[in-house]
């Protein structure tokens, strides 16, 4: 059985959110503007018989950000499991990339990621999860156009390596992942012993 009160960044994978509710974990999850899509996710969370809800938070949104951990913590009576989920996708060659476009992504996949785990770990207790999103394209970059992402993603290795150790006195683990299966498996009490790694599920792609 997972913990009970969990916040996911992003809708983007909605079976991140729905496989942790089916394990019975009460979720929050943040949403930029498809209000429609991240509501309909919550009434397949309270038919898991979890308590669910959708919150409208811009990851790139330093505020938006610190205020939807808030109001998870309010909401949900604490917080057991940060997903830092959030994400978007650059493409196109280096010299085309725009300060606008490296701002929003470094504030999504880096700032965010940060910022987030801030605002979580003084709702924490012993046995607290930080699981991070990543990206096989982090250590393993065989196209083009990717250049951006691929840096961004890159970055959250240092950051859960170094978390790793900070929160480690506390009982709290920091990982990357990118599949809801894997995602439930570290938040559960099997994983108490794996912190400061990348579980990748890749099919082999970066053997």
């Amino acid at each position: 059985m997972l913990p009970e009160r969990l916040h996911r960044t992003a809708q983007r994978r909605p079976a991140v959110a729905l496989r942790l509710a089916g394990e019975g974990a009460d979720v929050a999850l943040t949403y930029v503007s498809a209000a429609d899509r991240a509501k309909e996710v919550v009434p397949g969370i309270e038919a898991l018989g979890r308590k669910a809800v959708a919150i409208q938070a811009d990851s790139a949104d330093p505020a938006a950000v610190a205020d939807s951990v808030e109001q998870t913590a309010a909401t949900l009576g604490g917080l057991d499991v940060l997903v830092n989920n959030a994400g978007i996708f650059p493409f196109g060659p280096v010299e085309d990339v725009t300060l606008a476009e490296i701002d929003r992504t470094l504030a999504v996949h880096v700032r965010a990621v940060f910022l987030a785990t801030q605002a979580t770990l003084p709702h924490m207790g012993h046995g607290g999860r930080v699981i991070s999103i990543g990206s096989c394209w982090a250590t393993r970059v065989p196209v083009p156009n990717v250049t951006l992402y691929a840096m961004s993603k890159s970055t959250l290795v240092g950051f859960t390596k170094g978390l790793a150790h900070d929160v480690a006195p506390k009982g709290i683990t920091a990982n990357i992942v990118d599949v809801a299966n894997a995602v439930a498996f570290l938040a559960g009490p099997e994983a108490q012993w794996i912190t400061g790694t990348t579980l990748a599920v890749d099919g082999g792609y970066t053997a």
